[in-house]
């Protein structure tokens, strides 16, 4: 049974809708990759699928009885680096929706955030100041504070941005398995090209031209329907199992979601 379900649904603030009907669906172990630039509208879509905005029309549904639980990375810049916390005291913060409030970390959730820190695979890190971490350890630290609450769906807000191709590339690694052991993933990116070879379905928005498509990565990854969303010229090529996206340079002052990738940057690791 799907955990989220969005019917014919138009996001936006008040009565003002920012982008066309939109159609998708989220269950377990999914993938799905919302795309698009700056101010496009990627972030309102997410906030409404996870019950923080109502729809300016249509409908959200959680099948199963009432909204999932959510675990949530955030961008790499909204992180206060001046608190004096610890990776693994970082970690323990996932734990306190189940701790409830007023009450203090038990034994048990102190270990669940000590498994969390394991499974991103930075446990020797939980001793260390928060600040002092690299920028891939700090998102591996936030990833595991999202798993450390038992999240139904992980919900990654540019999760990637300012990592190396290498650290990029583990994160994102990473986050697939999980989707392999059944958690469902709900990633925000500019980045198509990275996306595109990690998520099963995709979600690319361009408020400017009021333009959604939603579908499998296979159908929805084509020159012709990427040349007509953007109206510009776009390639898709596949190599060895790699997918590289490249775009015509955009008129000046317009931005693009397309980053230029060198072919075998990143795995096909889809089931």
């Amino acid at each position: 049974m799907d955990l989220i379900e969005l019917h014919d649904v138009r996001v936006g603030y008040g009565q003002r809708p920012l982008l066309p009907p939109i159609d998708l669906t989220l269950g377990p172990g999914a993938f799905l990759g919302v795309v698009g630039p700056n101010g496009s509208g990627k972030t309102t879509i997410i906030r409404t699928m996870i019950g923080l905005l109502p729809p300016v029309a249509g409908e959200v549904r959680y099948p199963r009885g009432g909204r999932p639980a959510f675990g949530y990375v955030p961008q790499k810049g909204d992180i206060d680096l001046s608190f004096p916390l610890t990776a693994a005291e970082i970690v323990l913060m996932g734990r306190y929706p189940r701790i409830g409030r007023g009450r203090r970390p038990r034994a048990t959730d102190r270990a669940e955030a000590l498994r969390a820190l394991e499974k991103v695979g930075v446990a020797d890190l939980a001793p260390v100041a928060f600040h002092k971490l690299s920028g891939g350890q700090r998102q591996r630290v936030l990833l595991a504070r999202a798993l450390a609450g038992a999240p139904e769906v992980l919900v990654l807000d540019e999760p990637t941005t300012g990592m190396d191709l290498p650290a990029e590339r583990a994160l994102l690694d990473q986050i697939a398995q999980f989707s392999r052991q059944g958690l469902a993933v709900l990633m925000v990116s500019h980045q198509l090209a990275a996306v595109a070879n990690y998520a099963h379905d995709l979600c690319i928005v361009d408020r400017e031209r009021q333009a959604v498509q939603v579908g499998p990565v296979e159908e929805v990854l084509t020159p012709a329907r990427l040349t007509q969303l953007y109206g510009r010229a776009v390639a898709v090529e596949t190599t060895r199992g790699y997918t590289t996206v490249f775009v015509a340079d955009p008129p000046a002052g317009e931005g693009s979601p397309f980053t230029r990738r060198t072919s075998g940057a990143y795995p096909a690791v889809k089931p």
